[in-house]
């Protein structure tokens, strides 16, 4: 099973590798405005808490949610488990203060017991192969009273809908002759097979499986700030994608603290 899964991660380094120079023209992964990053700080700061400083950041890609974390003020440390990320993030954020970033596994992040308020990660636990190991290491380097604010999604189920407002926007994208990033959606949906969630992440399941790692004090909410951030300004082949997968924020705390 080690060998099985080390070779299915070798897979998801390889593809976020190639996604590394075109990740921030993806909606939902570069954020193209300040209005956007402001709504990320406000909807980061609900489930973090008013407090939290020190945080971790997992699969922090280009660095796009750690510049809005060092705007809230946060002392950050970032894993990614991707070489060509951290190259980027790196060159994003030269010379910042209060930030460290690392190659390192979000399953076993190797860092120092109840060392952080909060624990944060975006289009990360989709791809988890053990994500009750991760839970675990999670709430063990959380101090007591501390979060994990995790914004993810179902990106394998769509809604009929969905899939229409896919296509318009490919359709659209092919006759005004608009080159996208660069997917390997092969590759995308040979990982989506084996990954734990590979009938799609819900809050539902995820929630069960959080509270097996011992967590409570759960919030839930749709990230209709940044969506709507998102959608002001951008064209019609790009809105008509912002928002179609069943899109989440839910965080947890771990019991004790003040």
């Amino acid at each position: 099973m080690h060998g099985a899964n080390y070779a299915l991660k070798d897979e998801i380094r390889e593809y976020w590798t190639r996604r590394a120079e075109t990740f921030d023209l993806s909606p939902g992964h570069g954020m193209k405005s300040l209005e956007e990053r402001d709504a990320w700080a406000a909807l980061l700061r609900r489930h973090m808490g008013a407090e939290a400083r020190r945080v971790l950041e997992l699969a922090f890609g280009t660095g796009e949610v750690t510049r809005v974390l060092l705007g809230m003020g946060c002392e950050v440390t970032g894993l990614d488990l991707t070489e060509a990320m951290l190259l980027r993030a790196r060159a994003k954020h030269a010379g910042t203060k209060d930030l460290r970033l690392f190659l390192g596994d979000a399953e076993d992040t190797r860092e120092p017991d109840g060392r952080y308020d909060a624990v944060v990660s975006r289009h990360l636990v989709w791809t988890l192969v053990d994500p009750a190991a991760a839970f675990r290491d999670w709430f063990r380097v959380l101090r007591p009273g501390g979060r994990v604010v995790i914004a993810d999604g179902d990106y394998v189920r769509l809604s009929r809908i969905g899939r229409l407002r896919l296509r318009l926007s490919d359709w659209l994208s092919e006759r005004q002759g608009v080159v996208g990033p660069a997917v390997d959606y092969a590759a995308h949906e040979a990982i989506q097979r084996q990954v734990f969630f590979r009938q799609g992440l819900r809050p539902e399941p995820l929630r069960a499986m959080l509270e097996e790692a011992g967590f409570t004090d759960f919030r839930l909410e749709k990230p209709r700030g940044p969506h709507a951030a998102q959608r002001r300004g951008a064209p019609l082949r790009q809105k008509l994608r912002i928002g179609i997968w069943n899109s989440f924020v839910l965080s947890c705390g771990k019991p004790g603290g003040n």
